[in-house]
């Protein structure tokens, strides 16, 4: 005869999984079922340091979808440590605009996220200056990109017509910062 506490385990973990797989299918749906709303917000991004890439609806016309920025936060996560952090639903709004303004249906290359203070500081130490001590990246209200097929300079623009947060311009890095901060470029 099988241990009472091993059974009921064993059913508890079974229901669990199942109701795990029922909700993940909402999150899973939802890009092609909210494709077709009309203002439906999305991004594809590709994290050049790990080679993950994203597809995703994160927004419908009236809110953000929590199970989307759940991923987004875990993909957008520190990429030294694997800290996740929670980003700021506003830069990918500002994402989102700068692609629609560009007209380009391409994925952003996400060179850097979320940035955790102790990478923050690491990266100050070893890096000829371009980090900030007091980074929006830790607090996840920026973000690092490129977007192939369209010029730095033409996604610099773009960002800056926004008028919306800061934005940098690193051509020979080969990349855009943009945060949610106050307005202002360098």
């Amino acid at each position: 005869m099988r241990d009472p506490f091993t059974l009921a385990r064993r059913r508890f973990l079974h229901h669990t999984a199942r109701l795990a797989a029922v909700a993940a299918l909402p999150a899973m749906a939802a890009p092609a079922v909210l494709a077709s709303v009309p203002d439906a917000r999305g991004l594809a991004l590709v994290h050049t340091h790990t080679h993950e890439k994203i597809d995703l609806v994160y927004a419908d016309s009236e809110r953000y979808l929590p199970a989307a920025l759940g991923s987004l936060n875990r993909f957008l996560r520190d990429h030294y440590t694997g800290d996740i952090g929670l980003m700021d639903p506003q830069i990918y709004d500002q994402l989102h605009r700068v692609q629609q303004l560009l007209g380009s249906k391409g994925s952003f290359e996400v060179i850097s996220g979320y940035r955790c203070p102790a990478t923050n500081a690491n990266l100050r130490q070893t890096r000829s200056g371009g980090v900030a001590k007091h980074s929006l990246h830790m607090e996840g209200r920026a973000i690092d990109v490129r977007l192939p097929g369209v010029p730095l300079s033409e996604l610099h623009q773009a960002a800056l017509s926004l008028g919306a947060g800061g934005v940098g311009f690193y051509p020979r890095e080969q990349f855009v910062h943009l945060d949610t901060g106050r307005v202002r470029n360098w």
